[in-house]
């Protein structure tokens, strides 16, 4: 004789305090993303998935997450050109269909997406990786936000060794004699050394809807705002382009995330004035134990106001 198990999670706590963010995370699926006329991109991405959780409920349905992850992903394999945030959408749109005591939920995910490109200098093939960073919130009101964005890698140079190194080498010049002309020319022409950071970029754009930007885009805006691209592969040619072309834009920390506004305003410039940017820049210290860190989080409008130079903010 079949007995029904009890839904412990549909019973009272103990204690009746609400909870914002109730979920799963560290759940690892397998992503086909169609493009037209091209290859489809199939990603590893790792999942998390959260509804909020009122004061009289035990429990969230942790079964019933799982269940429209999966429904929902075997889906987006047999979609044509899908976006991984609307992917993050969809699910959080039947998650707030499926529990009628949630009023928002959440979906995120992250994979490692390859770029196809060359060498700097010897035009060799390679590959590089980003990270995809993409989210959505349903709430029950009918609204959907989704964030598409990028994690990717570079190199920083430091403005203030460099400009030491600059003062050290005008210094032994004009000892030897050389005349300042010929001096300034060879600085000018020869960045001096100045300690190296490995850099990390985050960019991400959110929107009521679909943001209408380009995932590519926003990898080239982030790996652009720092001194200098990195590479998988390196000959000889391409590390003496790397290291000439960061030392040539030497950037601050602060720097990278004003480029990356930048970079965002002048191939987007059209983006809705409450579209919200998120922009981070992380650099690993090569002569201190600590690192440096910058961002801004800002609504375009204001961003972009801020890049034309019509604010003092």
């Amino acid at each position: 004789m079949s007995q029904q198990l009890p839904d412990v999670q549909a019973s009272s706590p103990e204690v009746s305090v609400g909870l914002n963010r109730v979920g799963v995370t560290g759940v690892e699926k397998l992503v086909k993303l169609h493009r037209p006329e091209d290859r489809p991109i199939v990603l590893m991405a790792e999942f998390e998935v959260f509804v909020d959780l009122p004061g009289w409920r035990k429990g969230a349905d942790m079964s019933r997450n799982m269940e429209v992850v999966d429904e929902m992903l075997e889906e987006a394999v047999s979609e044509p050109a899908l976006r991984v945030e609307d992917v993050c959408g969809d699910v959080a749109e039947r998650l707030i269909e499926k529990h009628d005591y949630t009023t928002e939920a959440e979906v995120r995910m992250e994979a490692e997406y390859v770029i196809r490109e060359e060498t700097p200098a010897t035009d060799r093939p390679t590959q590089a990786t980003a990270d995809i960073v993409a989210s959505a919130t349903a709430s029950e009101d009918g609204t959907t936000r989704e964030e598409i964005g990028c994690h990717v890698v570079g190199m920083t140079v430091c403005p203030c060794s460099q400009g030491m190194s600059e003062s050290r080498a005008r210094d032994v010049l004009e000892g030897l004699d050389v005349e300042r002309e010929t001096i300034d020319a060879f600085l000018e022409e020869v960045p001096q050394p100045g300690h190296s950071q490995r850099g990390h970029a985050t960019l991400t754009v959110e929107t009521s809807g679909q943001p209408q930007v380009d995932l590519n885009d926003l990898i080239e805006i982030a790996r652009d705002s720092m001194s200098a691209r990195i590479y998988n592969l390196a000959k000889r040619p391409d590390e003496d382009h790397m290291t000439f072309q960061s030392h040539s834009d030497a950037k601050f920390v602060e720097d990278c995330v004003r480029a990356m506004a930048d970079g965002l305003v002048e191939t987007y410039p059209d983006l809705p004035d409450d579209t919200v940017v998120s922009m981070e820049q992380s650099n690993d210290e090569s002569i201190h134990q600590h690192n440096a860190h910058a961002e801004r989080v800002a609504e375009f409008g204001q961003l972009a106001d801020e890049v034309d130079g019509e604010t003092d903010v």
